[in-house]
């Protein structure tokens, strides 16, 4: 059991058409139509407080872009802004916010490549544009095109994703199961969904429904009192 717990990872390949929209149609929509050169704004910044789906958008549009044929790259950014940007069509930048000076001395100079060479930008950040910590210049120019906050998902939705998820491997959660899953694992959709494969497998190997006891032995967490 201590070797099925520490299988537990999300290992989950993100895509547009896996990204559980909730509040975020529109948004996703756009991307939709970003990706496939339809969407005449070529400039995106989205923003929204951390395991909201910014990053699994970011690197799904740049997959999108790639599957049709285009030239695409994600990075997420450090202090310096990652390197081997130049020559693609898309850049997808992850937390643009932490870019120290050169950082967005580069930053503000990739913008004006994309923009004079018809490219587009999708970069993120852990707030507005106008809120972020830096130059004038940058801000202005991120907070050009179109500016999305990303809305995490509701507990709601988020235990309809996890049945969701649950019927398309063909098994149903037992009931309570998807609840006390958000009561006491990590509550970003990948890491939860790998929960649901973990429990899948083992009760398919134990020949046991996907009850919350199974749930609490992968988890390895002691009866509620």
């Amino acid at each position: 059991m201590k070797q099925l717990l520490l299988e537990i990872s999300p290992d989950f390949v993100p895509s547009l058409d896996n990204f559980v929209p909730g509040r975020n149609a529109e948004l996703l929509q756009a991307l939709r139509e970003g990706a496939d050169g339809s969407q005449a704004e070529r400039f995106v910044y989205l923003w929204g407080a951390p395991s909201s789906g910014k990053t699994h958008l970011l690197k799904s549009f740049a997959a999108a872009v790639s599957g049709r044929g285009g030239s695409a790259v994600y990075a997420a950014c450090g202090a310096a802004l990652p390197g081997d940007l130049d020559g693609h069509d898309v850049v997808a930048l992850d937390d643009v916010g932490r870019l120290d000076g050169d950082g967005q001395i580069a930053l503000f100079n990739l913008y004006n490549r994309l923009r004079e060479g018809r490219g587009r930008l999708l970069a993120s950040g852990p707030c507005a544009p106008a809120q972020l910590p830096l130059r004038p210049d940058v801000v202005t120019r991120l907070g050009w095109g179109l500016v999305y906050q990303v809305h995490g998902l509701s507990d709601e939705e988020k235990t309809q994703a996890l049945h969701a998820h649950a019927a398309s491997r063909g098994f149903r959660l037992g009931a309570g199961v998807a609840e006390y899953l958000l009561r006491h694992w990590r509550r970003d959709l990948p890491s939860l969904l790998a929960v649901l494969d973990a429990l899948d497998r083992h009760s398919l190997e134990t020949q046991r429904p996907a009850t919350v006891p199974l749930l609490r032995e992968i988890l390895q967490l002691p009866p509620e009192a």
